[in-house]
């Protein structure tokens, strides 16, 4: 009998940290989670990156946004207003690195298609890095809406988890705030977090940092990076013990 699948609930992400790339590494079943409110100051619509003169955001600019829209339903402004400028950010980024084309081809292939809304672009964005450095092998991914499972919060994630067949729920640190464990738990599901390693990769412009783009990590390291996207997890109850 097949095991349970391990499953990852997540907003898109615009060129994410590897953080996420583990998390989708660590997943059998990756669900886009964007039919939810769009936070202004998160990560679906911008990115860290290293550049010489320190840290920058590269940041797609949003259309007639306004409070309470789902992230699906968030337009972009026209690419032509920004894109050359994100390619050039890029490029000061990456120069130097063994293999910054690789990088900025990505870059490229994902900002020259059409996107109906930021939830597309970053969710492209992401699976690019995907691909790039095979992580989608035997990875399921579904769009949450495919499920048409109503609520919010704690009790939406597990009823997703639990219509997927999962026994395992992998998630990032900030949902410690809001799942009820003891429930998931009730119900069959075992919380698990991701336990960064954060391993350190060459990197350029000054001391490492892996709070920037997987962009950095292809621009550096090339495919031979997947061997930096190594975390594992930690049960809840191990993780909350570390954290107190």
């Amino acid at each position: 009998m097949p095991a349970a699948p391990r499953v990852v609930i997540s907003q898109s992400m615009l060129f994410p940290w590897v953080g996420l790339l583990e998390q989708v590494r660590l997943a059998d079943i990756f669900v886009h989670y964007d039919d939810v409110q769009f936070s202004k100051g998160g990560f679906v619509n911008r990115v860290q990156l290293k550049t010489p003169e320190g840290m920058r955001w590269m940041t797609v600019p949003l259309e007639s946004l306004h409070l309470g829209q789902r992230i699906d339903e968030v337009r972009i402004a026209p690419p032509e207003r920004w894109r050359d400028a994100h390619m050039m950010l890029l490029r000061r980024s990456f120069s130097g690195a063994p293999f910054a084309a690789d990088a900025l081809e990505l870059a490229e292939e994902v900002y020259l298609s059409e996107h109906a809304h930021i939830g597309a672009l970053a969710r492209a964005s992401l699976l690019a890095l995907v691909r790039y450095f095979g992580l989608d092998a035997g990875t399921r991914f579904v769009d949450v809406t495919e499920l048409a499972i109503p609520g919010s919060s704690s009790e939406r994630v597990l009823a997703v988890v639990r219509s997927l067949g999962g026994d395992v729920y992998i998630t990032g640190h900030g949902a410690s705030r809001y799942l009820d464990h003891p429930g998931f738990e009730r119900q069959g599901v075992n919380v698990e977090y991701v336990n960064y390693r954060r391993l350190p990769y060459p990197q350029a412009h000054g001391a490492f940092t892996p709070y920037v783009s997987g962009l950095d990590l292809v621009a550096n390291c090339g495919r031979d990076g997947v061997r930096y996207i190594a975390s594992d997890t930690l049960s809840w109850r191990d993780f909350l013990n570390e954290r107190d």
